[in-house]
């Protein structure tokens, strides 16, 4: 067969027919109840108090070197854990999870010590992606720029515990896009912050995409997803409803959403 000259993308992530279910322990409805009872005998165990969520239903994509992919949908809809699966923090309870190289996870909950200063946690952030010290100590002082968090004063000499949430979260982002990915998974981190950092944020994400591979952005922000995702999935009670260019997405997501009836 003769070369045309063109080649596929090389797949950084692929999911094939993933399910993730996990058990949520509470009170939330009443014990006694026919459903919480129903429950109990469709999965043969007597654990009141327990409940089985299905995530994530059989969502299935593939990702590729270059692409910036969004994800979008309710609250609940199972993006956050479908991110988590493709970092490899949950295995799924079924389907199989494919990724090249380890993905790196950056959301505004991941752990911070909170005692230690910013400057510590720098520091601790970069060797976790496998800095060596000498190249954390190159880009220290472009981590610090960039997170704007000196603006105002010296916070990065200040324990964590000080920082707003805003901060913290402005701190991680920077810190994991001091570093090239193959996949980089992003969650809610561009949500924080003034209009000049979420544009040097998109502006980092594209260089990442041209450096090395797949970013992938969940938001609650449709601008934010349009502005920096050529791709998007559209994850609703944990099935995969849509994925397409983000713009088509994303408008038949506000769509769904505008429908009478309907609320986040």
């Amino acid at each position: 067969m003769a070369d045309t000259g063109q080649h596929t993308p090389a797949a950084t992530v692929v999911a094939d027919d993933v399910h993730l279910t996990y058990r949520v322990h509470g009170t939330q409805g009443a014990k006694g109840s026919a459903t919480s009872a129903l429950s109990r005998i469709v999965s043969r165990r007597a654990t009141p108090g327990v409940r089985e969520v299905h995530a994530v239903k059989g969502v299935s994509f593939a990702a590729y070197k270059g692409e910036a992919i969004g994800l979008i949908g309710s609250n609940g809809s199972g993006k956050s854990t479908l991110l988590k699966a493709v970092a490899g923090l949950l295995r799924p309870t079924k389907g199989t999870v494919y990724t090249r190289g380890q993905p790196s996870l950056l959301g505004v909950n991941a752990a911070l010590m909170s005692e230690l200063t910013g400057e510590r946690n720098v520091v601790l952030g970069g060797l976790a992606m496998g800095m060596s010290r000498e190249q954390i100590r190159a880009r220290y002082a472009g981590i610090v720029d960039f997170s704007g968090i000196n603006e105002k004063g010296d916070f990065i000499s200040l324990p964590m515990r000080t920082y707003s949430s805003g901060m913290g979260a402005r701190l991680r982002f920077s810190i994991a896009a001091a570093k090239s990915h193959e996949v980089l998974l992003i969650d809610e981190a561009l949500s924080t912050g003034d209009a000049a950092f979420q544009r040097r944020s998109k502006e980092r994400i594209a260089e990442l995409r041209e450096e090395a591979g797949t970013v992938f952005l969940v938001s609650h922000s449709n601008r934010t997803i349009t502005e920096t995702c050529d791709r998007a999935l559209w994850l609703e009670a944990g099935t995969l409803r849509m994925d397409g260019p983000a713009a088509e997405v994303v408008a038949a997501y506000e769509e769904f959403t505008a429908a009478p009836g309907r609320s986040e």
